[in-house]
Order: structure tokens, then sequence, then C-alpha cells
């Protein structure tokens, strides 16, 4: 049975205990998933790419946090990294993660948050963050080392779209059954709040239209088109002011990027229109104080926890470590050192806890990913089998936008979702590469290749 959560619109900020949650414990869930991480888990010591997959739902969709009895203690995450290690080292078919430029930048910033932990106001606060974090970059190298194929892209974009698009639909159906009167909650873990699920289901509307793109099944593109809107409406109903400036970034972009300005112009002004018309007055009013923020008690929060990030930047070059936002650390750095906030915001969150290094290693992280999607847009484009790499590449844009205007906000710097995006498009770019190698040296592929297709020559453009 699905759960369907959500708070009445009495606060803004915070998950009141008044949290209403519909249904009842059910154990075959928990044999469900410990039985689906066990099997994943024997085949990926076999075939190390499918622990690769399975790490990536475990980690988004966290499906042990819907059950109800012994699979909530059950060492899911740990037992399918394990087997995944364990096939990664008996296979020896490994590549080298460490090609792209993204992965180098994510390497550099690694390196460099494990050398900034030394140097943090509080080590033992901040030892389970960096841990949870190289976790996820770890795995993030794991994942490069395993997959190749297109197959593999494809299969791990399912991943991704499927494990979140679960709440997107389910959020969708539940904001229309109540009329929008109740916030959209996400599962637990980077997610759990109301702004982090909006934000990362906006990041996965894109990647379903990629596979809307690429699909020849009729009932898999109606069924793409409506987890879009339904994606989109519980990314509402979550009354995240963030995810509205974000969606109206990334409807923005796809605008400016399309040679139909006029028809997709005039659809998502339909579509907005309709979609805000649905939403309850008082979702209205609250998306009406981003233009009054210096009304606005969080949000004024949020700018007094960014300023204080910004001097423990000036004053250590090595920020101060994960658990920075505490009382002491706030009385000394921030304008109003009684209004002790998160960073809600993931350019001040990398910034006051690893300094200004830190914050341009990040941002070399996702510059790099920008570039490699614009790689794959100019190349993709270059022959009948490498198109989806463009479709591909351009949506990863898309979310990249969503990720930066609604990270903005949110203090989401380390969540995976964003780095499976540079898995992509760095497992896309070395697909097509791989192309062009498998027939000869990649400066004579083209023009061998597109003459047997009957095309023009493939122009690579590095």
């Amino acid at each position: 049975m699905f759960y369907f959560i959500g708070v009445p619109n009495n606060d803004f900020d915070t998950q009141p205990e008044s949290q209403i949650i519909v249904g009842e414990s059910d154990p075959v869930r928990d044999l469900l998933v410990v039985s689906i991480v066990l099997g994943g888990s024997l085949y990926a010591l076999r075939q190390p790419w499918v622990g690769a997959m399975l790490w990536t739902w475990v980690s988004l969709m966290n499906p042990h946090s819907l059950t109800y009895g012994f699979a909530l203690s059950f060492p899911v995450a740990a037992i399918v990294a394990v087997a995944t290690l364990i096939g990664l080292m008996v296979n020896k078919d490994r590549l080298n993660p460490f090609v792209e430029t993204p992965s180098k930048w994510l390497a550099l910033f690694m390196c460099w948050i494990c050398f900034t932990y030394f140097f943090s106001y509080d080590i033992e606060g901040s030892t389970s963050m960096l841990i949870k974090v190289m976790k996820i970059y770890f795995m993030t190298f794991v994942i490069l080392m395993l997959l190749r194929t297109r197959k593999h892209i494809e299969i791990f974009v399912w991943v991704v779209v499927l494990s979140l698009g679960f709440y997107g639909i389910k959020g969708g159906i539940f904001t229309i059954l109540t009329g929008g009167n109740y916030r959209v909650w996400g599962p637990g873990g980077f997610i759990g709040g109301n702004n982090e699920l909006a934000l990362a289901l906006i990041i996965t509307i894109p990647l379903m239209r990629f596979l809307q793109l690429n699909t020849t099944r009729k009932w898999v593109r109606h069924g793409l088109t409506a987890a879009m809107l339904l994606t989109a409406a519980a990314s509402l109903g979550s009354h995240s002011r963030g995810a509205l400036l974000a969606i109206a970034a990334m409807a923005f972009y796809l605008w400016v990027k399309s040679p139909k300005k006029m028809a997709l112009g005039a659809a998502i002004v339909v579509m907005g229109a309709a979609m805000i018309a649905f939403m309850p007055e008082h979702w209205s009013s609250r998306m009406d104080t981003i233009q009054n923020y210096q009304e606005d008690a969080s949000a004024m929060g949020r700018i007094n926890a960014w300023w204080a990030a910004f001097n423990v930047a000036k004053t250590h070059i090595t920020g101060a470590g994960f658990d920075m936002y505490t009382p002491q650390i706030f009385a000394i750095f921030a304008p109003d050192p009684l209004d002790v906030h998160a960073a809600h915001s993931i350019y001040f969150q990398v910034l006051g806890e690893h300094g200004f290094i830190g914050l341009f290693l990040y941002f070399g992280i996702w510059w790099s990913v920008w570039r490699t999607a614009s790689w794959l847009i100019k190349n993709g484009g270059m022959a009948e089998q490498t198109l989806w790499c463009k479709d591909l590449g351009a949506m990863c844009q898309v979310a990249l936008i969503g990720y930066a205007v609604g990270g903005a906000f949110l203090s989401l710097a380390y969540y995976d979702l964003p780095y499976n995006i540079l898995i992509i498009v760095i497992l896309a770019k070395r697909w097509i590469l791989d192309q062009l190698s498998g027939e000869q040296a990649i400066s004579n592929f083209p023009a061998n290749t597109n003459a047997r297709l009957g095309q023009q020559p493939l122009n690579l453009q590095l």
C-alpha cells in the first residue's frame, strides 16, 4: 500500500508533529526489499555493474525507509557496496575513472575536503558527515569504473528516474487529490524535507524527457508524459519557493534553446498557468514572499547563515568544517548570533565548510560537467547512431540549471543525484569515443564509418 505524506500549511519551514501518515505495517515490504538487495548483491559478485545500479537505487530511493520491520535496520547500502567492490576486484575489465575532466575536478575536491577536515572547528562533529560524503564520492568513481555500454547508460538513467519518479508520481497524485492543501514530504536522508524533495524531483524531470525522446513504445512514451506532469505537480505540492524558481529557470532555458519559441512559449505559459491556478490561495501567498523576502523570517535566517559562511571563509582558508552550524560559530561570524541556521545553499555550504578554495573546486566540477554535456550536444548530432547522446547532453544541462538555481537555497552540495548527472555525461562521452576507437584511430574513424553509413563525415569537436 502506498503512503501519502502531507502536513497542514500552518508552518513554512519545519515539519510539524501533526504529520499525516496513512497506511499500515506490511511485512511483505521488508521481505521484498531485503530479497532484492541480497539477490542483486549476489549477482553483483559476477556482474558488478548490477551492483552499481543497485547502489544507485538504494542511495536515491531509500527503499528500506518504506518498510516497517527488520529491513529498517538492515545494512542494505553496506551489503551492496561490499558485493560491488568484490565484483570490481574480480572483474578485470575495469576502466580508469579519472580520464575525463569532471572526475578530475571531483577527485581534487574530494582531496581538499579531506584536508580541511583536520582544521574543522569540531572534528568529532564533522566525522560522520565526512564518512557519508566519502562513500558517495568513492562509489561515484566505482560506477565510472564499471559502466561503459549504451545499455548500461540507459539502465542507469532508468534507475535514477524510477527511484525518484516513484515519489514524484505518488506526490503528484497526493497533490491532486488534496487540492494542494497539504505539502509533499520526502522519504528521509538528504531529501527528507519538502524543499529537498522538490529539487530532486525537478532534476529528474529532464531525465524523464530524455527517456521519452528515445523510446519507440507508445505506452512508455505516454507513461513518461504522465510521470512528468505528476512529478511537476508534486514539486509544486511541496510548497517550495526554490522549486518554483528552479522550474522557471529550466523553462526559460528550454525556451531560449528551442527552435520553436512561439509554440513552446505558449505551451509553457498555458501549463504553468493551469498548475498555478489549481494550487490553493495560501500556496500563492507563500510564493509571493519571494518578492518580499525581507519580511520573511526564514529567508532572513538563510541570509544570516550566508553571511556567517562568508565571514568564516574570509578568516579561515580551510573553512570551519562540516559541523559549523553551531551557536559558538554564529556568535563569532553571523550578523545575528542568535539566529542559527544551516547554510540553505550549496554555494555557501561549501564556502563556509571548505573555504574559497573548496568553492572554486566545487564550481570546477559543475562547470566541467556542463562543458561535457555541451560536448555531447555538439558531437552527438554528427551521426545517427549518436543522436541519443545529443538528447542526453541537452537534458543533463536542463537538470543542471535546476540544480544550480534550486540548490542556491538548499544544503544539498553532497547529494547523490547531481553526481549521477556527472556520471551520465562522462559515460556518454566515453561511449562516443569508444565507438570511434572501435573502428580504428579516432582521427580516421569519422570518414570511414560515415561512408559506410552513407552519411557526411563525422567532424568530432573536441
